[in-house]
C-alpha cells in the first residue's frame, strides 16, 4: 500500500477496519472488515476466580508503554499455540509510528527484570482496539488484559474491540456482534474523549475493585 501511513491507519480504525498480513515474511498488508466482530464489554468483564486470586498476589510488575517495540516483536514470534503470525515488518513500523503519536500502547508484565508477557493496541477517542498479546510465563497475558480493562474503565473508554473471538478471550466475556452493531458502538465510542494515561499505578486489589465481576 503506497502512501499508507499512520494517519491513514487511524482513519481505517475510525471506519472499523484493521490491517493484517498473510505471514511474517510478506511485506504487504491488507484490510479486514469481519462480518462478526469480537467485543469485550467493559461493564461485563469477567475474571475467573483463580486468576483474581493470582492478581491479588501481584506476581508481576506491571508497566505501560515502557517497552512497546519489544512487546510487538514478541507478539510477532511463533509460539506453540501460534505457529504463524500476521505481524510483519510493515505492521511493526506502522504501529511504532502510532506509538510515537500517542495512539498505540502496551501493557507489560515484568518478572525478575524480564519482560514475560503483555499486549498492545490502539486508542482512538473512546475506543481501544486490542491487537495482540503474548505470554512467556503462565497467565502473564491474562493479567495484562485485566490491567488493560482497569485502565480503560478509569480512562473513560466505551469500547474494547478484540477483532476476533478466541477461547482465551471468551473466558473474559468477549462476545461476537454483527458488523452493523459494531459500527454503531464504534460511532458512539468515537464521540467520547477518553485518556489511556489517566490511571495511576494500581495494586492488584485496586485493579480487581475497578474490574470486579468474578465467578
Amino acid at each position: 500500500m503506497d502512501g499508507f501511513g499512520p494517519h491513514e491507519l487511524l482513519e481505517c480504525y475510525a471506519r472499523g477496519v484493521f490491517p493484517m498480513a498473510d505471514d511474517r515474511t510478506d511485506e504487504k498488508i491488507y484490510l479486514v472488515d469481519p462480518h462478526l466482530r469480537g467485543v469485550l464489554p467493559l461493564d461485563g468483564f469477567h475474571i475467573p476466580r483463580r486468576l483474581a486470586r493470582k492478581i491479588r498476589t501481584e506476581p508481576f510488575e506491571i508497566r505501560t508503554n515502557s517497552a512497546f517495540s519489544e512487546v510487538v516483536g514478541l507478539c510477532a514470534e511463533a509460539a506453540p499455540d501460534r505457529p504463524g503470525t500476521w505481524i510483519n515488518q510493515t505492521i511493526e513500523d506502522l504501529y511504532a509510528e502510532l506509538h510515537a503519536m500517542g495512539h498505540a500502547h502496551s501493557v507489560e508484565c515484568w518478572q525478575g527484570g524480564q519482560l514475560v508477557g503483555g499486549l498492545y493496541g490502539v486508542s482512538l477517542a473512546g475506543a481501544f482496539f486490542g491487537e495482540s498479546m503474548f505470554s512467556r510465563v503462565t497467565d502473564a497475558s491474562k493479567v495484562a488484559l485485566v490491567y488493560l480493562v482497569a485502565r480503560l474503565k478509569v480512562g473513560g473508554f466505551q469500547l474494547l474491540d478484540t477483532q476476533f473471538i478466541t477461547d482465551h478471550l471468551q473466558r473474559f466475556g468477549t462476545e461476537e456482534i454483527p458488523r452493523k452493531a459494531y459500527q454503531q458502538r464504534l460511532r458512539q465510542a468515537l464521540k467520547v474523549q477518553a485518556y489511556f494515561g489517566r490511571a495511576d499505578p494500581m495494586t492488584g486489589a485496586e485493579v480487581l475493585q475497578v474490574t470486579i465481576q468474578t465467578s
